[in-house]
């Protein structure tokens, strides 16, 4: 088992098609290393284990009648709960959609089936992926498999500790804010948020419709861009979806280079606030785009010192519209449906038991930022200071091919440390927020330990939208340097659970 679980998911794919390896061992393998830790780590909300099998038994089966396997057939993946999936359930990490068992796929789940990917069940993450530890699961919190006693990152905390923890070699994320990188940044894996529509919204459940984007997540650049081919591409039925050809993000995987390249260092992505190990092991990662063979550019980008702001008024804003939803009418939890209360009365009980403190937190500011007589000053200003940071962006990158930055300005932090401290939590998604304002594309990937606590660091890498074949160019140039020093992927050096 030990040896299936530490392969790639570009080597299980191979192995499944070569018939060295069937796809129920691999997930047998998998499965039976979910029972094995997750008591401890808490990466999963539920284990599908009799659909995995299945899943697995039909793509043994197709291997046999001699047909075509896809470049992730039998691959077993790891989903974050906020994709639908029908006859699974899909909680959102929240006591209000406690057992909903969906009627339909999102896309997303669709194309994974359809690429013939095992879907292993369902992972933790913070309520309605609002939160940047995964402490605000309604479900419990989700330990980082480098420390248990850490936070995995948020809202993504449970795909990005399964592949941490070896439960999976894949899994999918959504970013609002941040949700797929930081989590990788903190477990030494690779996280990937694509171009805004690049890949369906349809199926994930809203937190903000402007900014949410699902992408992949692996423990290698190459096995992220596989999976990246998998979901993304236009889905008529988002209306969000970009109409247009997916980036030939395997070949930049498989191709990776940065020489001759411009690579843009923000000035604003560092400073008070950021930890000593990890500014030290960025500007190591600068050092080596150098010697790779990149030019590198110093930018000045003032309006990305207010994203912090304006985010915290626009993904609410849309919050508080798109929660709307859940009364206790239609679906989902129902409380005080006794013959005693009006409608509206068993709305606000259903929400009171159902939504969390973070939820409610950022419904209430919502709420008051889109009312009469505050929409301006409030709503409509940090939408202009959007406006400002897209401009910002657009004018590096006619100096730049991409921008490089730390992910997070700190790494993992104590479980508990900051849950009294919403601002301090907040400043956790510091350098990635400017990226979904703007809807850029961007990866985490790992680029050290912090020598003073010795975990994980993470390398961000923005691209302009619709060129995110750019992050794989660079992120797959950077991996390969990393391994070539150290001699194998970062996370093989995690503690054993």
């Amino acid at each position: 088992m030990s040896d299936i679980i530490k392969l790639t998911a570009a080597e299980i794919a191979a192995k499944i098609a070569s018939g060295e390896l069937t796809a129920v061992e691999v997930t047998e393998a998998h499965l039976a290393r979910i029972e094995a830790v997750d008591e401890k780590v808490h990466a999963f909300l539920h284990v599908d284990r009799e659909g995995a099998l299945a899943q697995a038994r039909a793509v043994d089966a197709k291997r046999e009648r001699g047909e075509r396997l896809g470049p992730l057939a039998g691959v077993p993946l790891a989903l974050k709960d906020i994709f639908t999936t029908e006859g699974i359930p899909t909680t959102v990490g929240s006591k209000i959609l406690e057992g909903w068992i969906p009627p339909y796929d999102a896309t997303v789940t669709q194309r994974l089936k359809a690429a013939d990917v095992v879907i292993l069940g369902k992972t933790n993450m913070d309520e309605f992926a609002m939160g940047s530890s995964t402490e605000n699961s309604a479900y419990g919190p989700t330990g980082n498999p480098w420390d248990l006693t850490r936070i995995p990152g948020g809202s993504g905390g449970g795909s990005s500790a399964a592949l941490a923890a070896f439960q999976a070699p894949l899994a999918i994320g959504t970013d609002t804010g941040g949700s797929i990188r930081q989590p990788a940044a903190v477990t030494g894996t690779v996280g990937v948020k694509p171009t805004y529509g690049g890949v369906s919204r349809y199926g994930m459940v809203a937190f903000s419709s402007s900014l949410d984007q699902g992408g992949p997540c692996a423990r290698t650049v190459l096995d992220a861009a596989l999976l990246h081919e998998v979901i993304a591409g236009h889905d008529p039925m988002d209306s969000t979806s970009i109409d247009a050809p997916v980036p030939a993000v395997v070949e930049a995987a498989r191709n990776g280079s940065v020489s001759g390249m411009r690579v843009g260092v923000v000035k604003q992505f560092r400073g008070e606030g950021y930890q000593p190990g990890v500014v030290q092991r960025f500007d190591e990662s600068v050092e080596l785009l150098k010697e790779l063979g990149a030019e590198v550019v110093e930018l000045d980008c003032p309006s990305f010192d207010l994203a912090l702001s304006a985010y915290y008024l626009i993904a609410p804003s849309e919050c508080s519209s798109n929660l709307a939803r859940f009364d206790g009418l239609r679906y989902g939890a129902r409380v005080g449906d006794d013959g005693t209360h009006s409608a509206e009365e068993v709305t606000s009980l259903t929400r009171e038991a159902g939504f969390g403190p973070e939820v409610k937190r950022r419904v209430m500011l919502g709420t008051y930022a889109l009312s009469s007589g505050y929409y301006d000053a409030y709503y409509g200003s940090a939408q202009k200071v959007r406006t400002l940071i897209k401009q910002e962006f657009e004018q590096a990158f006619e100096q730049v091919d991409v921008i490089v930055s730390p992910t997070t300005p700190t790494t993992a932090f104590p479980i508990g440390e900051r849950a009294d401290d919403p601002m301090a939590m907040y400043l956790a998604d510091l350098c990635t927020i400017p990226t979904n304002l703007a809807g850029n594309a961007a990866m985490s990937l790992p680029c050290g330990l912090a020598p003073e606590d010795n975990l994980p660091v993470g390398l961000q890498i923005i691209a302009p939208a619709m060129k995110d074949d750019r992050l794989y160019k660079v992120g797959a140039a950077v991996e390969a340097a990393f391994v070539e020093r150290w001699g194998h992927p970062l996370i093989e050096e995690a503690p054993s659970l």
